[in-house]
């Protein structure tokens, strides 16, 4: 997994490429809570995402809640046919905002 971070202003944009699985979905959420205090909303760009586990998918879940806590905007984009279909299947496209 590779993760490109891009700020316009204090938006952020995290590019992830390649997979979420168990191995990456920690460093994924520590790249997240690294940035914390830095931004003052949250994408998540997955035009580059291949694969997404049920780690993954936690940290997602995970991520919302506390920034949802904190009133900061928290977004998913680019999301291709096979991850739209494990949101679909596990049910988090009701409660993420995947644009």
């Amino acid at each position: 997994m590779n993760i490109t971070k891009n700020y316009n202003e204090k938006e952020l944009t995290l590019i992830v490429e390649d997979r979420i699985d168990t191995l990456t979905s920690q460093e994924l959420d520590k790249e997240i809570n690294n940035e914390r205090g830095n931004f003052d909303s949250l994408i998540l760009d997955f035009s580059e995402l291949n694969y997404i586990s049920s780690a993954g998918i936690r940290v997602l879940i995970s991520t919302q809640k506390k920034l949802k806590s904190e009133d900061i905007p928290f977004s998913i984009k680019n999301v291709n046919d096979a991850n739209i279909e494990i949101f679909k299947m596990s049910g988090i496209d009701k409660i993420l905002k995947i644009e």
